[in-house]
């Protein structure tokens, strides 16, 4: 079979801070930043990598979330619990230092975890948690 991963989903609450978070400090490039109604979709991905593409979106947008569940969502984003991804790099202290120079919040500073990676942890904007893997 021949499926890739094209696009992942992750919520914002404040379009402008996550483009500088994912664009300033991560330094992926902007694909696409799409209006609509008072919303912002906003595609970002690795320069080096155009089939795959994280698309912020706006948490409102789906017209099948009751009043409720966008209230448990924002409670759950700003926990920093809703939702996250899994990025990777061939030099994670160097990532590591951008992350903190860009004032990202910081969850774990790198280390070697037991079970065989190094990685770290962040938060974005919007409360995603963002762990990034070095790469072996």
């Amino acid at each position: 079979m021949d499926i890739s991963i094209h696009s992942s989903f992750l919520p914002h609450d404040d379009p402008d801070a996550s483009l500088a978070f994912y664009r300033d400090v991560l330094g992926f490039e902007v694909r696409d930043d799409v209006g609509y109604d008072g919303m912002r979709w906003i595609t970002v991905g690795p320069a080096d990598q155009p089939g795959t593409s994280i698309v912020l979106q706006p948490p409102s947008a789906d017209p099948g979330v009751t009043e409720e569940e966008r209230r448990t969502i924002a409670e759950m984003m700003a926990k920093g619990t809703y939702a996250g991804i899994l990025l990777a790099t061939a030099d994670l202290d160097g990532v590591f230092e951008r992350l903190q120079a860009g004032d990202a919040e910081i969850v774990q500073e790198p280390i070697d975890q037991p079970f065989g990676v190094r990685d770290c942890a962040v938060r974005d904007p919007a409360g995603n948690l963002i762990r990034i893997q070095q790469r072996r």
